[in-house]
């Protein structure tokens, strides 16, 4: 039986103290921003800006320069930026290059930015930590919670359930895009799902 991760999310939520520190990992400015707008009133909110799977150096430093503009234009959270690791992403995806979108390929990679964003949350003392990539209706949400529990229990933090696609949150994320005209590329980021 499917869980249904925003009642998760609301149960969660009603237990948490007001202003709790969140680390929330980030995709890109277009998916965080509907994630930002839900959480903003009730976390203080740091975005972990964790891409290695994004190919082009040109292409993450233009998404993530999107990501700081964003955060500084609307001072919805601060930004906690990671080094482009494309040889995290590398190592993870080797064998995998014939995957189909949406394989064991994206499993790997879902896997490789939760748990970076679960040991930096236990490293910066953040007691709960979530993703925006459960946003897109083309990611999968039982893999990406299932991978966020599991990284939270090794680290020792809390996981806080998400699927931001719910509420219309895919619509609203493209109604902040227009109002803040952020750039919104057409493929996840790495090689395989450009071609």
């Amino acid at each position: 039986m499917k869980r249904n991760f925003e009642e998760l999310m609301l149960s969660q939520i009603s237990q948490i103290e007001q202003g709790t520190p969140l680390l929330l990992h980030s995709c890109c400015a277009p998916c965080s921003s509907a994630c930002l707008e839900r959480l903003k009133d009730r976390f203080s909110i740091t975005v972990l800006y964790y891409n290695p799977n994004i190919d082009e150096r040109a292409e993450y430093e233009k998404r993530k320069a999107e990501q700081i503009r964003f955060l500084q234009e609307t001072g919805w959270a601060n930004i906690l930026d990671c080094d482009h690791d494309a040889a995290a992403f590398a190592k993870i995806a080797q064998g995998l290059e014939n995957e189909p979108e949406r394989g064991a390929r994206c499993y790997k990679c879902y896997a490789l930015r939760l748990e970076k964003t679960a040991q930096t949350a236990k490293e910066q003392g953040f007691a709960w930590f979530a993703t925006t990539l459960t946003l897109s209706p083309h990611k999968n949400a039982e893999w990406l919670n299932e991978l966020g529990e599991k990284a939270g229990a090794a680290y020792g933090v809390g996981y806080l359930y998400t699927d931001f696609k719910k509420k219309n949150g895919y619509r609203r994320s493209i109604e902040l895009s227009n109002q803040y005209g952020l750039y919104r590329q057409n493929f996840c980021g790495c090689k395989y799902s450009k071609r």
